[in-house]
């Protein structure tokens, strides 16, 4: 398994290569297992197409989670995005494939975890609409998924990235890291400027507590997952501006997970604190579970 162990070492070795943080991720993984880079990169397609049939079903407003408790937002969103959006139609296109990859992982739909299930429609919003609002190629967006992981693998060698063992910063904020670098990558941007991006997305999103509403991963999370996507382009449109993170992405890393270890247990997906413990919260979940 590739274990990279910091950032910096994967912009040292894109940069020195005069390549991209994609291309060295893919090269790096097609020696390990000891399959072509063309073999490889057509694995990751075939994720690529999870992503895209997820985002498809979920934005039909069909599906309803069992408990209740989600559906149908993704739809309600994509239908404000044909209204000039405040945010723009780009993000409100964004925010709609998120929330409709997290309802169809909530009603039990087929999902690639991006790290994780919770989190799992803000890598995939952002490259889908990248894809479908400004034509970037199907080929970038598989790429990026290359940039996403290699991040992705070291927030999760250096830190975590399980909302029981670090919170929801461990997986939206790691979320919103990957992508954040990844639509770096897929704008041509440098491979320090993914780093950047990275760092900024993960402390927005930093202290960010893991609270499950009756324990599901409905409510807050399908909402967080539009909150991470927002981030996430907030912070690549600041690196390909040129600006930098003050503390490095391995340092941000590092603070992530000593935040994480502080936290009480109650923030950390037992669904005994935050919204979870709330009067309508625990209401949610006696109606639930009786």
């Amino acid at each position: 398994m590739l274990s990279y162990s910091s950032l910096a070492e994967l912009v040292v070795a894109a940069t020195e290569a005069k390549s991209s943080i994609a291309r060295v991720a893919l090269r790096d993984q097609a020696e390990q297992i000891g399959l072509g880079q063309e073999q490889v990169y057509a694995r990751m397609r075939d994720n690529l197409l999870v992503m895209r049939e997820a985002a498809i079903r979920g934005l039909t407003g069909e599906l309803h989670s069992p408990s209740g408790l989600s559906g149908g937002d993704g739809l309600k969103m994509e239908r404000r995005a044909q209204h000039a959006p405040l945010s723009g139609v780009f993000c409100a296109k964004a925010i709609a494939r998120a929330l409709a990859i997290a309802e169809y992982n909530a009603a039990m739909g087929r999902i690639v975890a991006a790290p994780t299930a919770g989190s799992c429609g803000i890598l995939p919003a952002a490259l889908l609409t990248m894809i479908e609002e400004t034509g970037a190629s199907e080929e970038s967006a598989v790429m990026a998924l290359f940039t996403a992981g290699a991040v992705g693998l070291v927030i999760a060698n250096v830190a975590c990235i399980s909302g029981a063992e670090g919170g929801c910063q461990a997986e939206c904020g790691s979320a919103a890291a990957m992508t954040a670098a990844a639509l770096v990558e897929m704008a041509e941007g440098a491979p320090q400027a993914a780093a950047d991006a990275a760092a900024v997305a993960l402390k927005n999103q930093m202290g960010l507590v893991c609270d499950p509403v009756a324990g599901l991963v409905e409510t807050p999370c399908i909402k967080r997952n539009a909150g991470g996507v927002m981030c996430a382009i907030a912070a690549a449109d600041m690196a390909l501006a040129g600006i930098k993170s003050v503390i490095p992405a391995d340092e941000v890393i590092e603070a992530m997970r000593a935040v994480g270890a502080a936290m009480p247990q109650s923030l950390r997906e037992t669904a005994r604190g935050g919204l979870a413990a709330t009067p309508t919260g625990i209401a949610l979940k006696q109606k639930i579970f009786g």
